[in-house]
C-alpha cells in the first residue's frame, strides 16, 4: 500500500509524539513498579480515573480540532483563529470545574470504586489522586490547544513539545520517586525518594512545562493559527455552536465509554492485586504498540474535517477508508511481532512470575484481535472529522454497556474467565462497532451534517 505524501507529512510528528508519549508512561509505570505491587495497582487505579478525564478533555478538544480544520479546509483563517480563542476559554472553564468536583469527593470515590483492595494500594492511591488531578486544568488546555494546531495542520509543535513534556517527567520522577546521593569530594547530598507521591509530583511538573509552553506558542502566533487580544473575550456562540455540537458528543462519548472502562476496572479489583497489575500492565504494552492506530486516527480527524472544509465529501470518504485500512495493516504487523514477544515485553515491568503470565497472556489475546481496532476507532475518528460525532458517540456507548461491561463481566465473574474474560468482552466490542462504522461509511448518511457556515471574512 502507498503512503500518501499528505498523510505521511501529518502523521510522523504525531508517531513520534505518541511514541514518547506511550514509551515516556511504560518508563513510569517501570519505576512505579519497582515500588512494589501495591505501588503499580494504586497508580494504576488512579490513573483509570485520570484517564476517563484525559479522555474526556481529549474528546471536547475534537471540537476545536475539527472547526479549526474545516475553516483551514474552506480558506477563512480569521475563523479559525476565533474558534481556537472559544475552544481554549470554553475548555479551561469547564475542567475548572471538574478539578474543584473531584478534589471535593476524591477520597469517597477512590473508597467507593476501590474500597475492596488492600489497605496500603488505598493509601497509595489517595496520594496520587491528590496530586494529579490538580493538573486536570493543564491537561486540558494542553489538549485543546495541540488539537487546534493540528487542526490548522501543524503536528511538528505538538510533537515537539510532548517530547520535552516527557523527558522533563522521566527525569524528575526518577528522582523523585527513588531520591538523589551524590558523594563526589567535598559534595555530600542526599534527597529522600517520595515513592508514589514522587511520581505524582514528577508529571504534575511536566504537564506545567508542557501547558506554558504550548500556550507561549499560540500567542505569539504559528504558520496559522495565533491567540490576540486574550484578555479580551466574548462569547460567539455562532462558533461555540459549531465546537459542541462536535466537542459535546464526542465527550459524552469519552465520559460514558471510558466510565464503562472504569466499570470493568472495579471487577478486576476484586480479582485481586496480580490480576490488577497484569491488566494495568499489559494495558501498557497494548497502548505502546497501537502507538500507528492512535496517530491515523488523530490524522483522521484533521483530513477528513480539512476535506469537508474544502466541500469535497468524496475525497473525506476516500481518505477515511485509506486510513483505516493504512492503520489495519500496522497493527495487523505489530501483533503478529507482539505475539511471542508478550512474555518477554511484560518482564520489562515485574520479576513476579504470576503477573508475567497473566499480562503475558492478555497480550497474545490483544495480538490476534489488533487489526480489528483500526475499524473501531480510526473510522469513527475520520466520522467525527466530517461532523458525524452524534452516531459515533451512540454506537460507542452501545459497544461498551451491551458488550464491553455486560459481555465481559459474565466472562470475567460467572463464567470464571477473571481479566482475560474481561477482555475479551473488550475485543467483541470492537468487533461490533467497527462493522456498524463500517455501515455507517458506506450508506453515506454521514455526509448530511454541516459543522460551519460559509461566514464572511
Amino acid at each position: 500500500m502507498l503512503i500518501r505524501k499528505d498523510v505521511l507529512n501529518l502523521t510522523i510528528p504525531i508517531i513520534t509524539e505518541q511514541t514518547f508519549v506511550m514509551s515516556m508512561g511504560v518508563i513510569n509505570t517501570i519505576m512505579a513498579s519497582r515500588l512494589g505491587k501495591e505501588a503499580v495497582s494504586a497508580i494504576g487505579m488512579v490513573d483509570s480515573i485520570n484517564n476517563i478525564f484525559i479522555a474526556f478533555f481529549s474528546a471536547l478538544a475534537v471540537g476545536g480540532t475539527v472547526v479549526v480544520a474545516q475553516y483551514i479546509g474552506q480558506g477563512n483563517v480569521k475563523y479559525a483563529n476565533e474558534s481556537a480563542k472559544q475552544a481554549i476559554y470554553s475548555g479551561t472553564l469547564l475542567s475548572l470545574i471538574i478539578t474543584t468536583v473531584m478534589w471535593i469527593f476524591r477520597r469517597y470515590m477512590i473508597t467507593l470504586l476501590f474500597g475492596s483492595a488492600e489497605l496500603s494500594v488505598i493509601n497509595n492511591a489517595n496520594i496520587y489522586m491528590t496530586i494529579t488531578l490538580l493538573t486536570y486544568p493543564l491537561i486540558s488546555l494542553q489538549l485543546i490547544a495541540s488539537g487546534v494546531l493540528r487542526g490548522a495542520g501543524d503536528t511538528k509543535t505538538p510533537m515537539k513539545i510532548t517530547i520535552i513534556m516527557n523527558i522533563i517527567n522521566v527525569i524528575l520522577s526518577y528522582l523523585l520517586i527513588y531520591g538523589l546521593r551524590i558523594n563526589l569530594l567535598f559534595l555530600h547530598m542526599f534527597f529522600v525518594g517520595l515513592g508514589v507521591r514522587g511520581a505524582a509530583l514528577g508529571i504534575a511538573s511536566a504537564r506545567i512545562v508542557g501547558t506554558v509552553a504550548i500556550m507561549l506558542v499560540l500567542i505569539r502566533g504559528s504558520k496559522i493559527i495565533k491567540l490576540t487580544q486574550m484578555q479580551r473575550f466574548k462569547l460567539n456562540t455562532i462558533l461555540l455552536k459549531s465546537i459542541f455540537n462536535i466537542g459535546i458528543p464526542a465527550s459524552i462519548e469519552s465520559l460514558l465509554f471510558n466510565g464503562g472502562k472504569l466499570i470493568t476496572q472495579i471487577y478486576i479489583v476484586d480479582m485481586g492485586t496480580i490480576s490488577i497489575a497484569a491488566n494495568y500492565i499489559a494495558g501498557s504494552v497494548a497502548g505502546l504498540l497501537n502507538i500507528p492506530g492512535s496517530a491515523l486516527s488523530i490524522a483522521a480527524t484533521t483530513i477528513v474535517g480539512q476535506d469537508m472544509g474544502k466541500g469535497n465529501s468524496d475525497e473525506a470518504k476516500d481518505s477515511m477508508w485509506y486510513l483505516t485500512k493504512l492503520s489495519t495493516l500496522c497493527l495487523t504487523i505489530l501483533g503478529a511481532f507482539s505475539f511471542p514477544l508478550a512474555k518477554m515485553l511484560v518482564s520489562l515491568y515485574t520479576q513476579n512470575n504470576d503477573i508475567i503470565i497473566l499480562a503475558a497472556t492478555l497480550l497474545k489475546w490483544n495480538a490476534v484481535w489488533l487489526p480489528v481496532w483500526s475499524l473501531a476507532f480510526v473510522l469513527p475518528a475520520g466520522l467525527k472529522g466530517a461532523g458525524d460525532a452524534k452516531y459515533t458517540m451512540v454506537t460507542s456507548i452501545i459497544g461498551m454497556w451491551v458488550f464491553r461491561i455486560t459481555l465481559g463481566y459474565i466472562l470475567g465473574i460467572p463464567l470464571k474467565m477473571g481479566v482475560v474474560g474481561v477482555w475479551l468482552g473488550m475485543f467483541i466490542d470492537w468487533l461490533i462497532r467497527g462493522i456498524l462504522y463500517y455501515i455507517r461509511l458506506q450508506n453515506g448518511k454521514w455526509k448530511e451534517h454541516t459543522v460551519i457556515q460559509k461566514l464572511s471574512y
